[in-house]
């Protein structure tokens, strides 16, 4: 048997560590947490100084019981979980419930899977940083107890099955504060002069910098412009340096994945996962810019060798943000030999995308020409200015140019521009005025989003990804596809001493994978910023990021700041629970037509409705219609309104039964008997029509019959099916795990019974509270 055990937390990386190490070593994984806060009864005994209760999830018992068997029979266990506060109590956990000795028991970090990373770890162990345990169970404790306090509040008040939690919550109203800020915008026209000239040496585009505000002065100029004799005013040249950027950190890599690979952040971070666990590049959750001096040399030394000696420039970036955790290096590959993988596309286009920021880093300055040219004529009111640039040394540039997250303006240089002097006569090609519009705040997308948590000083690089997927899982965030509306705009144009008008159409509002808050989050997060307005504010959240910093460096006792946060907390949740009244969302529409009847767009049980009278004021029941995927209930008219109500329509008949189409909870459908077939996105309950309708009915049935595997006469609720993660038993509405190894075709009814009854469904337990 080995005499070291090696204990990391993913098989992935347990794999690279086992090829570096001789014989004497196994490397197992934890495959990540072995045990978390309980899930029944009191998790946290918070009269008792916030004392935890961790339990080893039922997932994890067997991989327990195999860690404990190796511990044994080791004379030395090493903990190589990551360096971070995450991976320092997981070895912590694992240390407790494997029931460790400190005397045979090595922590040992690394931030690059190599073999001279790990050599030099197992040459210098240390202890389990207790600090760094600490802060890590502060924030499981407290997002514990915000989310199982704050969660009940919303059931009652809002709707049922909602969830909150601390930086999520905060998250959402970043969205949600944009969202207002694009309602309320108002759009203005403005015209956008550009004209062309023809030099001796070639043709020059240029533009006027600033916006005319009417089509009036558009003409006027133009009019103007008919007669001017142009000439070069005045040509500028000066020097400019463009510096490199630094390494990436984890939401710098976050964001310049989204842009230029087009990566969410859960999937720049999956990636990234993997290119670490197979030893290419170093720890992906950092918020340091700085490089290992082994770093800078190795960088220098590529870079003299693949560019030349004039392309370095060994250097070091400090850190912008105050709240940076310990202190890792930057993201960086572990060999600047290697300038690209082998491997699946989305980890050879991360690490090309990681080697060309980091080696660019080490990288010259860029050397550029900058040239303004202006244009003017006698009796013309503007000057028209064409701005270009000329590289002289290209530096860094030769590999890398950082992406700029705004945005792009649309006055660019333009290029390279002709040699011209200064009183040269120039010849007007033509000169348009084109209507442009003022645009509204961008929707954030993922990028933006990570940036500006980043700096509100919001998380930290564990929890930008999780927080972004969080948000959409909860249904309070979405990314919807909208199609954009036609809109006209005017044109000017002179040429050869006329001027001509011409109307065109363009496309406005197309967006793809930007953020919008949910009809749900919008009322969530109006309730939690008028009840919870502490957990709300951004200041405050971004001062609780802090205190698990000082936690972490020993200034602060875990216990003494959720005492703090806590006790206001809870007293908050008592007085909204006891006080408050219910969020709905409530907006008034109009009237009905007909009926005189009031119409109010609200958030109901299963979502958001539309709602024709009011019992207590008119003593007749009111009416319900769920609102359509693309509406809101902050948007939507008392045309489209009264539409919902002219479903369900019935389409004709099948089999003796109508088929009807109509929208639910689910979305749209169309229904025959107890068969329910959902309509593709694409298409409209209100035009359907009964052929396609009979057509889904069909595949419907065909899906449904290739998904049964076996069902009991004697007990109709019971089934067995097929589902998207296998083979699984179903008892009415209730869903079961099958046991490894049955054959569900062989199983009798009696068994399927048994199952389920050895399957409690799991309770989700509390925090004991304060009285």
């Amino acid at each position: 048997m080995a005499k070291n055990l090696v204990i990391v937390e993913s098989p992935a990386k347990a794999k690279t560590i086992e090829g570096y190490l001789g014989k004497d070593f196994i490397v197992k994984s934890s495959f990540g947490h072995v045990r978390d806060l309980a899930k029944k009864g009191e998790a946290i005994d918070i009269e008792n100084g916030f004392a935890p209760k961790y339990e080893v999830s039922p997932d994890k018992k067997q991989v327990v019981a195999e860690l404990k068997k190796l511990a044994k029979e080791a004379e030395v266990i090493w903990l190589a979980t990551d360096e971070d506060r995450e991976g320092e109590a997981i070895s912590w956990h694992l240390y407790e419930t494997l029931g460790l000795s400190k005397k045979k028991t090595h922590r040992i970090t690394f931030n690059e899977i190599t073999k001279s990373a790990i050599t030099k770890a197992i040459e210098s162990p240390r202890e389990i940083n207790k600090e760094l345990v600490d802060a890590q169970q502060a924030r499981r404790i407290l997002d514990r107890l915000v989310g199982f306090e704050l969660s009940p509040v919303l059931w009652r008040k809002v709707r049922p099955s909602l969830s909150a939690g601390r930086v999520q919550s905060v998250a959402v109203r970043l969205i949600v504060e944009k969202e207002r800020e694009i309602e309320k915008f108002q759009t203005e026209s403005f015209y956008k002069v550009v004209a062309e000239f023809k030099t001796e040496n070639g043709k020059i585009k240029a533009n006027v910098s600033r916006q005319l505000k009417s089509e009036e002065e558009a003409t006027k100029l133009l009019e103007e412009c008919k007669t001017g004799e142009f000439a070069i005013a005045d040509v500028t040249r000066k020097p400019v340096t463009k510096r490199p950027v630094a390494p990436f950190t984890t939401s710098t890599l976050q964001q310049e994945a989204s842009l230029k690979l087009g990566f969410t952040v859960s999937r720049t971070m999956s990636v990234a996962q993997r290119l670490y666990e197979s030893g290419r590049i170093t720890y992906m959750r950092t918020d340091s810019v700085n490089l290992s001096d082994t770093a800078v040399n190795g960088a220098k030394a590529e870079i003299v060798k693949a560019y030349g000696a004039e392309f370095s420039n060994p250097q070091q970036y400090t850190t912008k943000s105050s709240g940076a955790q310990e202190a890792h290096e930057a993201i960086r590959p572990t060999d600047f030999s290697v300038h690209s993988v082998d491997a699946e596309g989305d980890e050879a286009r991360l690490y090309e995308l990681i080697w060309k920021r980091a080696i660019s880093s080490q990288m010259s300055n860029a050397e550029l020409e900058r040239t303004t040219i202006k244009i003017e004529a006698n009796g013309v009111s503007e000057t028209f200015q064409a701005k270009g640039e000329i590289i002289k040394f290209e530096g860094f540039l030769k590999v890398y140019l950082e992406s700029d997250i705004e945005e792009m303006d649309e006055d660019e240089d333009s290029g390279l521009l002709p040699d011209v002097a200064e009183g040269e006569i120039v010849e007007q090609e033509y000169i348009s005025a084109t209507q442009r519009f003022s645009r509204p705040p961008a929707r954030y997308v993922e990028a933006s989003l990570v940036k500006k948590l980043e700096g509100l000083g919001i998380g930290r690089p564990s929890t930008y990804a999780p927080t972004i997927s969080t948000i959409q899982k909860r249904g309070y965030v979405e990314k919807p596809d909208r199609p954009g509306v036609e809109r006209s705009y005017k044109r000017l144009t002179l040429t050869d001493g006329e001027v001509s008008t011409e109307m065109l159409t363009e496309t406005t509002g197309k967006e793809k994978n930007k953020l919008a808050p949910t009809d749900i989050g919008i009322v969530v997060t109006d309730f939690l910023s008028e009840h919870f307005g502490r957990i709300m504010d951004y200041n405050f959240t971004a001062k609780v990021e802090e205190e698990f910093d000082e936690i972490a460096k020993g200034l602060t006792q875990w216990t003494k700041m959720l005492e703090e946060f806590y006790t206001p907390f809870h007293s908050t949740v008592e007085d909204t629970l006891e006080n408050s009244e219910r969020a709905t969302g409530e907006r008034e529409i109009g009237t009905h037509p007909e009926s005189g009847r009031r119409i109010i767009a609200r958030i109901g049980r299963f979502g958001p409705m539309v709602q024709i009278g009011d019992e207590q004021v008119d003593g007749e029941k009111p009416e319900f219609a769920s609102l359509r995927a693309n509406q809101s209930i902050n948007t939507i008219t008392l045309e489209e309104a009264l539409d919902l109500f002219k479903l369900p329509r019935t389409l004709g008949e099948m089999e003796g039964q109508p088929v009807k189409a109509n929208v639910g909870r689910f979305g749209p459908y169309v229904q025959l008997g107890k068969l329910f077939a959902s309509i593709p996105k694409e298409e409209d309950p209100m035009t359907i029509d009964y052929d396609r309708a009979v057509e889904l009915i069909k595949e419907k049935r065909e899906a449904d019959a290739k998904k049964v595997i076996k069902t009991f006469p004697e007990n109709e609720d019971v089934q067995l099916l097929n589902g998207r993660w296998g083979p699984y038993l179903k008892i009415g509405r209730k869903n079961f795990k099958l046991p490894k190894d049955v054959e569900p075709e062989k199983l009798t009814l009696e068994e399927c019974i048994e199952i389920s009854e050895n399957q409690p469904a799991p309770r989700k337990g509390r925090a004991k509270k304060k009285k």
